[in-house]
């Protein structure tokens, strides 16, 4: 039974928008007929994988003052996350992603968000000081280091949540577009290892953060920087975790791939579900592993989070998915 408090027990800050899907996969975009629309921004998505399991969430953000706005506030709340802490923004619009749909590992994404976005101009004055120091879990993403104002108010987050309770993540989520330069983002996304204790990336965003690619060099140099559970993911080679003192490897969750966007969303949001529950680390970055492959198998993403029943049958069903563990 999750224990509610007055404050959500997950907090996310980012990016939110609405994800235009196609209704046809191996389709080039140009010749798509038709498409679903739906909720979209990754540290949105991952606040609905962990409502789908049970916690009360919310997410800091921002939309336009239009139409999509609109759905994205809605949405929101019907799959349970408060939009108590979305900022409606009149100067500009409510951003939309397109993707392409190629399986298994083809799935490109067409970002909307000139000449910028809503949720990049939150500013210190818009932040739940209450509600992000007492969250159980408070998840950021590296995209809203890339520009001011949003940058400005992610530290302040950060720093709001220095010597709190609880869980404090990082999604490295390095997006080259969203950035000016490369060197920006690394002096970002790395300056903010030492303000959480878990970080959660793949190979390419571990190069941006600590400068290495290699799975145990790249957790190595997350855990020297400060935190305490470094996680990367390496898609078809599944997941690597590191504490101080245990290695941890869950092999992939075998699925038919029909859409891989969604799987971090829903393994953040997992991971975030395991956390509150108190679990040991093996047992939840399997289980957060497996609910990232349930995802990949369905069309979109915030609609398509599992629930834990659903994810702990899918782990019994793979008994070679068994997490590795070593003492370091």
């Amino acid at each position: 039974m999750v224990r509610k408090t007055q404050y959500p027990e997950v907090i996310t800050m980012g990016r939110s928008g609405v994800d235009i899907y196609p209704l046809q996969a191996g389709v080039n975009l140009e010749a798509v007929e038709t498409f679903g629309k739906f909720l979209g921004g990754s540290p949105t998505n991952v606040a609905v994988a962990a409502a789908k399991m049970g916690h009360t969430c919310a997410t800091i953000t921002g939309v336009g003052d239009d139409p999509f706005g609109k759905f994205v506030r809605n949405e929101m709340q019907r799959l349970g996350v408060s939009n108590a802490y979305v900022v409606i923004n009149k100067a500009y619009k409510t951003p939309v992603t397109f993707c392409e749909i190629f399986p298994p590992d083809s799935f490109p994404l067409y970002f909307y968000r000139e000449p910028s976005a809503p949720d990049l101009q939150l500013n210190i004055q818009d932040l739940p000081a209450a509600a992000v120091k007492n969250a159980k879990v408070f998840l950021i993403s590296g995209t809203g280091l890339s520009t001011e104002p949003s940058r400005s108010t992610h530290w302040e987050a950060l720093k709001m949540r220095q010597n709190q309770p609880g869980w404090t993540i990082a999604d490295l989520d390095y997006r080259p577009m969203f950035w000016d330069h490369e060197e920006t983002a690394t002096r970002e996304i790395g300056g903010l290892l030492e303000y959480v204790n878990v970080a959660v990336g793949n190979k390419e965003e571990c190069r941006i953060a600590v400068g290495e690619t290699d799975p145990d060099r790249a957790a190595d140099a997350l855990l020297e920087r400060g935190v305490k559970l470094a996680i990367v993911k390496q898609g078809p080679k599944g997941t690597l975790a590191k504490t101080r003192e245990a290695r941890i490897e869950v092999p992939v969750t075998k699925v038919a791939t029909l859409n891989g966007l969604g799987a971090g969303d829903s393994f953040g949001g997992a991971l975030c579900h395991a956390l509150i529950s108190g679990w040991e680390i093996p047992k939840a970055i399997h289980f957060a592993s497996t609910a990232g492959a349930i995802v990949c198998s369905r069309l979109e993403c915030s609609t398509a989070m599992p629930t834990e029943a659903e994810v702990f049958a899918l782990m019994e069903n793979h008994p070679e998915t068994t997490p590795k563990v070593e003492a370091r």
